[in-house]
């Protein structure tokens, strides 16, 4: 096989695998009720996806180092992934989600103020 060609068809699965990477947290809520809401909600879902995007990133960040000879382009890849991720993670995920002002049944969050804690003990 011709190198160009191979390292053509390289290129293209290298980039089918960080398209599924990157589409993983959006549609894996759709594996199941458990699954969905358990893995990736909340803090634990935001963690565990930014350290399988950074793994993921890992060979990318190491070509930029050999290609550029500086560790500058790797870093600069690694703060456009955090300002992304964080856009991603603090600004889109709660205007599609509503913002977090409800509770997940789609009633309200309790205050303080309005939980009678007491009532329900019998005191």
């Amino acid at each position: 096989m011709v190198p160009g060609k191979l390292r053509a068809i390289w290129s293209g699965f290298v980039g089918a695998i960080g398209a599924l990477v990157g589409l993983a947290p959006h549609v894996l809520h759709h594996v199941g009720a458990l699954a969905g809401t358990a893995l990736v909600a909340g803090a634990g879902g935001t963690v565990l996806f930014g350290v399988v995007g950074l793994v993921a990133s890992v060979p990318m960040l190491w070509r930029l180092r050999r290609r550029f000879n500086s560790w500058w382009a790797p870093s600069i890849a690694l703060v456009v992934f955090a300002a992304m991720f964080s856009l991603s993670t603090f600004v889109v995920g709660p205007l599609i989600s509503g913002g977090g002002d409800t509770a997940p049944g789609g009633g309200e969050r309790p205050t303080p103020a309005t939980t009678d804690h007491t009532g329900h003990h019998g005191s």
